[in-house]
């Protein structure tokens, strides 16, 4: 007999195998919010509490299926919970942009058509860690949106420069991660913000969103919005044992703001998701030349170069794979991009580029006090030639 290795589980089993370490094949990610797995709920293997008045615990049949019974009932609350939160925001959103009062949009012009016909490139603007409703010495939500701003403004700069010589009609929107801040992904947090994370994603956040996106839609024929979950989207607090790993804020943003443009044609949403799984990240084709998109946190220190390398090359050689229209596993990309550290970066691995991204926040006083680190406000914008497949043009667009 052998016993279970999963955290909490001390069931004892017979193994199948000389190395099984655990009672179930699933026991091991199946913890739930109450320290229980699947296997001791399915074999009906439960702990029960000693009785608050005599100390003893119980032990009658009748008692215990009473207890059994309303711990299934309490988990299967947790489950419903989860399942039926990012819905009801969903339908909630729908019903107000329906009445088209608080995500009221107007017509937006289309820009005059490019016809030349020269080596046409791809702009790609990265929106990462704005931390909305975070505060520092010298950031909140306001000046987020104010950077923001003046973003939308560089990228449409910079790209007339480009088109002094060659067309760009068309935009990528990549979305790290991070765009919201959270309430509880560290304790404290309720003194740090400005705004909840109701605030954060209903209200603010798509505000902010959409009108970077307006600007862009008078500036490019076609925009591709992709965006990945960060983790300070994660519902849940710390633990975030009560939720299924696809309920995230930025995902819920993101798909409230693709509900704000779904009549825009001219507007085309990649958000992953799906039942039981994080979906943490997306890959963006621009012809020959296709991105890995991450946050950021499935690295560790930014110290040190070999956790980067080492996952970078375990998804280059088949750790990622996803399929094409036609069933085809497809696991292929050229570089990759994340932001999470807050700090413009560039690696090179053998022929991938790693790039992260900047943030609009500015001053944060734990990163100085904690890492001895403080930097500027900036997002990134870049430029790619698709038959080619390579980055033309990068620019990191200083917001302070």
């Amino acid at each position: 007999m052998k016993i279970c290795g999963a955290e909490g589980c001390n069931i004892e089993f017979n193994p199948n195998t000389a190395n099984q370490r655990y009672a179930d094949s699933s026991c091991r990610k199946s913890i739930d919010s109450m320290g229980l797995c699947r296997y001791r709920k399915e074999n009906g293997i439960i702990e029960m509490p000693k009785n608050i008045a005599t100390g003893e615990t119980v032990a009658s049949d009748s008692e215990l299926k009473i207890g059994y019974t309303k711990l299934l009932q309490e988990y299967e609350k947790l489950k419903s919970k989860e399942v039926h939160l990012a819905d009801a925001v969903y339908r909630a959103v729908k019903e107000e942009i329906d009445k088209g009062i608080l995500y009221k949009t107007t017509k937006i012009p289309t820009p005059k058509k490019d016809t030349r016909k020269n080596s046409e490139e791809v702009a790609v603007a990265v929106l990462a860690d704005w931390q909305l409703g975070k505060t520092t010495p010298d950031y909140n939500s306001k000046v987020c949106e104010e950077r923001i701003n003046q973003f939308a403004d560089k990228v449409i700069h910079l790209t007339e420069i480009q088109r002094q010589d060659h067309p760009v009609r068309d935009l990528r929107i990549w979305c790290l991660g991070d765009i919201v801040e959270g309430e509880l992904i560290f304790p404290g947090q309720e003194f740090l913000i400005d705004s909840g994370l109701y605030r954060q994603v209903t209200v603010d956040g798509p505000r902010i969103m959409k009108n970077f996106i307006n600007k862009m839609l008078e500036n490019f024929e076609t925009i591709t919005f992709t965006g990945v979950i960060g983790n300070h989207g994660s519902i849940g607090g710390k633990a975030r044992r009560n939720h299924d790993p696809e309920t995230n804020a930025d995902r819920m943003l993101y798909r409230i703001v693709q509900l704000m443009f779904e009549n825009n044609p001219r507007i085309k949403f990649n958000i992953p998701d799906g039942r039981g799984d994080r979906f943490w990240y997306a890959i963006d084709d621009i012809g020959k030349y296709k991105s890995l998109l991450i946050h950021g946190d499935q690295f560790g220190s930014l110290s040190s170069f070999y956790s980067f390398q080492k996952k970078v090359y375990g998804w280059k050689i088949g750790g990622i794979e996803r399929k094409d229209s036609e069933g085809n596993i497809v696991d292929e990309f050229t570089d990759v991009y994340f932001g999470h550290f807050h700090t413009p970066t560039k690696m090179t691995f053998n022929t991938v580029q790693c790039r992260i991204s900047g943030s609009p926040e500015s001053m944060n006083t734990y990163a100085i006090e904690v890492l001895g680190a403080v930097g500027r406000a900036s997002q990134p914008l870049m430029f790619v030639h698709p038959q080619k497949g390579i980055v033309t043009a990068e620019y990191n667009c200083w917001l302070d």
